[in-house]
């Protein structure tokens, strides 16, 4: 999600203030995502130009501004809810990217890095795991959500991370096969 939509899907359940809009938005992203005032107010500009929505109240300053969606920002809203995510490997997943670049400075060197990750990972995991116990029913649905969000991804990255180290072992099990 980027701040765009999820601004727009705050106001298709009624005009907002911007500070209301970053309030709200922070509460419905379980804290995860803070964002500075500012550019709330530099999207609902945005958001304005381009025709999704308007300011239907006004006063001497942006923070009393009151928007409201467009039915344009409604149109809008629905083709994001429809929308898949690509097949594409996230932009800029750093752990991918580290894993990568450490496999090119040669096997050991991924196998070190894999290990590492590895290890950083599980404690990741089993941090999480304690917090859901810690804070049983009074984080939240967000927060709950946010949290097995975060323990699904660790365990996927920890399977990738498995395949890695799977294919790196194989591969230098055949070279020094090959070499004999």
């Amino acid at each position: 999600m980027t701040v765009r939509e999820g601004l727009l899907a705050l106001l298709h359940e009624g005009p907002r203030h911007g500070y209301q809009l970053k309030t709200e938005f922070e509460a419905a992203t379980g804290g995860v995502w803070p964002l500075n005032v500012g550019q709330v107010y530099t999207t609902l500009d945005r958001l304005e130009r381009d025709g999704l929505v308007r300011i239907t109240g006004a006063g001497e300053s942006s923070a009393q501004k009151v928007y409201e969606i467009t039915r344009e920002g409604t149109d809008e809203l629905g083709a994001w809810w429809e929308a898949v995510p690509a097949e594409d490997p996230p932009p800029r997943d750093e752990l991918m990217l580290k894993v990568l670049m450490a496999i090119e400075h040669g096997h050991q060197h991924g196998l070190r890095v894999v290990t590492r990750q590895r290890t950083e990972l599980l404690a990741l995991l089993q941090r999480k795991r304690r917090e859901r116990t810690a804070a049983g029913d009074t984080g939240g649905l967000a927060a709950e959500l946010v949290t097995e969000a975060l323990m699904a991804r660790a365990e996927a990255d920890l399977r990738w991370l498995d395949r890695c180290e799977a294919v790196l072992v194989e591969q230098q099990s055949n070279r020094t096969k090959g070499s004999k």
